[in-house]
């Protein structure tokens, strides 16, 4: 079957329900500070958030500066985040991203999409992430694999490339919605869309519903 896209009036729709369905979307980890939330972020890639929480837990109280970070050992990072995936690399993101912070930013995270990115471990999503939840500074949406999959199968993108699923997002999607959409899809794919059989019947978009807008790209069967 091939890929429909929805035109603005469907996705402009579409955006509308499932925003006031999930109004109460937000973001999932816990964080206080701005470095916590770098910290937390660069966790998150492939793992459970509830892991990542537990995880942070400990690390936070532990670890509260990014001199703090920068100046502890590996294996000590290591041995605390060892449940998450990835837990070697990460640990070396965390202490090399929190070493630059520490040096070329005086210990604070910066506030612009172009340092925020050059971080080791911080790519476009991550820093969208940090602006957005650290800041309030909303330059674009994070893309992350719940949005990657929905945008797809809703019919809001055709791309596979996360910047190109971004750049045909913010084409569509009003500005407002831009700082918590990922987390309205985090919510919707968790709830009815599902990684593998969505849950058409019940989808507010979906067969069942009063609009019948989406268009199931790539579904083959559904509950």
């Amino acid at each position: 079957m091939a890929f429909k896209l929805l035109n603005d009036r469907d996705a402009g729709e579409v955006v509308t329900i499932l925003e006031r369905e999930y109004k109460d979307a937000h973001y999932y980890l816990n964080f206080k500070t701005p470095i916590d939330l770098v910290v937390a972020a660069i966790l998150s890639a492939q793992t459970h958030d509830d892991v990542v929480n537990a995880t942070t837990q400990v690390l936070f109280s532990k670890y509260k500066t990014a001199k703090d970070y920068a100046n502890a050992k590996p294996e000590d990072v290591i041995n605390i985040v060892k449940k998450v995936s990835f837990a070697g690399n990460k640990a070396k993101n965390i202490i090399n991203t929190c070493k630059a912070i520490e040096k070329n930013y005086g210990g604070k995270v910066p506030d612009r999409m172009e340092q925020l990115v050059e971080l080791p471990g911080i790519g476009r999503k991550t820093a969208n992430t940090i602006l957005i939840n650290a800041y309030g500074i909303v330059e674009g949406i994070p893309v992350d694999t719940w949005v990657i999959k929905l945008s797809y199968r809703i019919g809001l993108s055709g791309n596979k490339d996360p910047e190109k699923i971004e750049q045909d997002l913010m084409k569509t999607i009003v500005k407002k919605y831009w700082h918590n959409w990922a987390y309205v899809m985090k919510a919707h794919g968790k709830k009815i869309c599902q990684s593998i059989v969505p849950v058409c019947s019940k989808c507010p978009i979906g067969p069942n519903s009063t609009n019948k807008i989406c268009p199931r790209n790539g579904v083959t069967k559904s509950a």
